[in-house]
């Protein structure tokens, strides 16, 4: 555990930030005696249905036997095969005995081929075990009672769910192919043998061997001057859980955009990119002076081909970020302050299993909106809030109860379906509720205490609690309710008076809305000059279900939005047009579900066009787009097309 900060005021963006520590702050041993796991029933006795919770600290999506053997250190060497399109090499594991039993040592793996197994130099006995849909197939080592370290040789399958390979033409300099891992939620398993759960925390070491025309960059100490000579080194000092373990290879080039910040990128994106996200650096001092030090070292980004399956992904020191957001005026920028924050919430504080996302996202969405705030100002806090709530109530609308569940139970699932507003919007909006009942200078200040306190340890639901129940609870006792805090974990919905961010920026675009709906203001005299994103966001998001063609065409043609080049807002203009069979946006709805791979806006596209009757179109778009789609696009559009995965 790192040493308490002394207690600070500090005034970021005009704005005062609380700092250190607080007057009542609890004991160490009180603090520390929070560290430790407890069963979930010690904190939702009270609850309904207790017996039948899962198991508080329990990773069911993982075969890994980790109360026996802890894997401490990985080393990897790693050669990149584009033409077989398969990882090959050996990864060395450095574990600690956590009993004297010396049972086999069961990792994970998915589709892996396993060449041998050695320890302390020489062949040991291995065998795979059975394999499940979700979590892949087992492989068990049997180990000599001395042996500290295991080195598998092994090699990839072609289609790994975490891996993708791009052909030329799939990339923007269209001359080379590209590679890029995705490892969250339990894809890690299928590049690397290992404890592929959030809860065993790794160093590690890679030496990476590519074509010599060809960068590879990791979650790691990159060096942009290293010479392109086939062989990259990479060495993470921190202790991190696997699905952070990242790599990626291809035409890279490297610009700095602050002392501690830079971009890679393909070199046609790189002048674009490095402008769009010239923030960087800003974001990541204003979140050190609120929320503690950066532990990092550096953070840059990878700007990804756009079959990038997801936004961003928070990849220490590296975060992966798609092209989607390069908007040419920022406007998409709460990305990169969201995947910043994760350095704080998730890469340093990290859910212990999958059922605990909500102590990642949850915590770096709330984040999130108050970077915004300090680096952009209040206007810009406030729609972004108040986007995320007509977000969450959309999904509330959607979801089966168990599925509004922050500490969700999700046995026998493929944790990939945790991914949802709940962790993110629901997560921050109760963090949000904190803040609005303790006060923002105190809750900030426990912000700091919490990401110090459990800095690089994976933590459960549970834990956060009995964490709350040492300081907040006993500091703020006057205002907080303990069995409501219980209702917003591990109850469905929203607890009733929750608060409802509300932004003047968007509640002044109703009555105009309105008024071009009921046929009193055309369209072309709508006054949009200044709008943000946002503001067409919500000016768009709000239409009814039904409009008719003359509407569809008059807000086309005044405003250009077939053409538009925010993603956001074509994204939005395409729910419409398929929704109300809009056929003049039909080219650029193939265009764009076709030139870029975010499940954000394929997925809900996509579903869209399945319950309009369009079912054909989309089969016909996605047949054609998914050789360009990343395995994970594959799978969750497969689902909402056809019903069932791709084979």
């Amino acid at each position: 555990m790192l040493p308490r900060l002394l207690c600070t005021s500090l005034i970021v963006g005009g704005l005062a930030v609380a700092g250190g520590c607080s007057k009542s702050e609890p004991s160490k041993a009180e603090l520390d005696s929070a560290s430790a796991p407890i069963k979930a029933s010690a904190v939702i006795e009270k609850k309904p249905g207790v017996e039948k919770a899962p198991q508080s600290g329990v990773d069911y999506h993982s075969f890994a036997n980790s109360n026996d053997y802890q894997v401490q250190h990985l080393d990897l060497d790693l050669t990149v095969d584009f033409s077989r399109k398969v990882l090959e090499g050996e990864a060395k594991l450095d574990f600690k005995r956590l009993n004297d039993k010396n049972l086999p040592m069961v990792l994970d793996t998915r589709e892996l081929e396993v060449v041998s197994v050695s320890a302390n130099g020489a062949p040991v006995k291995f065998s795979m075990g059975e394999k499940d849909s979700h979590l892949g197939t087992p492989l068990n080592i049997e180990l000599p009672e001395d042996a500290d370290s295991i080195t598998i040789r092994y090699r990839t399958a072609p289609g790994a769910s975490g891996v993708q390979w791009l052909e030329p033409q799939q990339t923007a300099g269209k001359k080379h192919p590209f590679l890029f891992t995705q490892a969250q939620a339990i894809h890690a398993r299928s590049f690397i043998p290992l404890q592929d759960s959030p809860k065993v925390r790794i160093t590690y070491n890679a030496t990476v061997r590519t074509p010599k025309e060809l960068r590879a960059v990791m979650s790691a100490n990159n060096d942009p001057q290293a010479a392109k000579d086939g062989v990259y080194e990479f060495e993470m000092p921190q202790r991190i859980p696997s699905y952070l373990i990242a790599l990626a290879v291809g035409d890279l080039k490297f610009k700095p955009m602050g002392e501690r910040t830079g971009v890679y990128a393909e070199p046609s994106m790189l002048e674009s990119a490095a402008a769009e996200f010239a923030d960087t650096e800003s974001m990541l001092e204003v979140t050190e002076k609120a929320y503690g030090p950066y532990h990092w070292d550096r953070y840059d980004l990878l700007i990804l081909p756009p079959s990038f399956p997801f936004g961003g992904m928070e990849n220490p020191r590296l975060s992966f970020i798609t092209p989607t957001v390069i908007a040419g005026d920022k406007s998409l920028v709460a990305l990169i302050a969201h995947e910043l924050a994760h350095s704080w919430s998730g890469n340093l504080v990290t859910n212990a299993s999958w059922r605990d996302l909500w102590l990642n996202e949850g915590f770096t969405t709330y984040l999130t909106n108050r970077i915004m705030q300090f680096v952009y100002g209040d206007e810009r806090y406030q729609m972004e809030m108040a986007l995320g709530y007509d977000d969450l109530q959309a999904d509330l609308a959607d979801k089966e109860p168990r599925d509004e569940i922050m500490a969700i139970d999700l046995r026998g699932r493929d944790p990939d379906e945790v991914f949802s507003n709940i962790p993110y919007e629901k997560g921050s909006l109760f963090l949000y509720e904190l803040e609005q009942k303790v006060g923002r200078e105190a809750f900030d200040r426990f912000l700091m205490e919490y990401f110090n306190h459990f800095s690089f340890q994976s933590i459960t639901t549970e834990d956060f609690v009995k964490y709350l129940d040492k300081t907040l609870l006993v500091e703020h006792a006057d205002k907080l309710d303990r069995e409501r805090i219980l209702e917003w974990i591990f109850d469905p919905g929203i607890p009733e008076g929750a608060p409802h961010p509300k932004s003047d920026a968007f509640t002044k675009l109703d009555p105009v809305r309105q008024q071009w709906l009921d046929g009193k203001l055309a369209a072309k005299d709508i006054d949009t000059k200044g709008w943000t994103f946002h503001q067409w966001k919500y000016f768009l998001d709000g239409m009814p279900e039904k409009l008719t063609e003359a509407q569809l065409k008059e807000l086309d043609g005044a405003f250009g939005l077939t053409e538009s080049r925010n993603n956001e807002v074509a994204f939005s203009w395409l729910m419409i047009a398929v929704r109300n069979d809009y056929e003049p946006a039909f080219e650029r709805l193939e265009n764009f579900l076709t030139s870029i791979g975010r499940n954000k806006f394929l997925r809900p596209l996509y579903r869209n066009m399945v319950e309009t009757g369009k079912k054909d179109v989309a089969a016909r778009i996605f047949e054609r787009a998914k050789v360009g789609y990343h395995p994970l696009t594959v799978k969750v559009n497969s689902l909402v097309i056809y019903g069932k995965k791709e084979s």
